[in-house]
């Protein structure tokens, strides 16, 4: 599948408004293929009213919503090993019931990925510069996946 940006971001806005916490969801691909975008998307839609700044450099971010949920962004592009995991608190961010966490690169958590999560793979469109490759894959027993757009191919 292929989507625009703005259809990316009606995508990502959409699974924020439907999707009820537990859900982890791993955002791969290249730099500047659109991970962070998706990840804002999805927490505007759920409700983040505040900043999103990119937490390349902070790694972490998290939310408060007023309905006692919670919206966590993670960056682990910088983390050099599975052991730095520890010092990000990873084990109370995947085990947090009330949170959506969005993860950029969850390729560095190695084997430390939750069980029953979702893994969307962001590319450059060969046809299209201006479009994303979009490609999920569902592991375990996930929250169900809202539908792409209407119209989306």
């Amino acid at each position: 599948m292929t989507l625009g940006e703005d259809d990316l971001v009606a995508w990502g806005r959409r699974i924020g408004a439907e999707i009820r916490p537990p859900v982890f969801i791993g955002l791969r691909g290249p730099l500047g293929a659109g991970k962070s975008v998706l990840a804002r998307a999805v927490a505007r839609g759920a409700g983040v009213r505040e900043t999103l700044p990119s937490p390349t450099f902070n790694i972490v971010f998290r939310y408060e919503l007023p309905a006692a949920e919670s919206v966590v962004h993670a960056d682990l592009y910088r983390l050099r090993s599975v052991d730095e995991l520890a010092g990000i608190g990873w084990d109370e961010i995947v085990g947090d019931e009330g949170a959506i966490v969005l993860v950029e690169w969850p390729g560095r958590a190695g084997g430390e990925l939750p069980a029953d999560r979702w893994e969307v793979t962001l590319g450059y469109a060969a046809a299209d510069p201006g479009k994303r490759t979009v490609e999920l894959e569902c592991f375990g027993e996930p929250a169900p996946v809202p539908a792409f757009p209407i119209g989306v191919r």
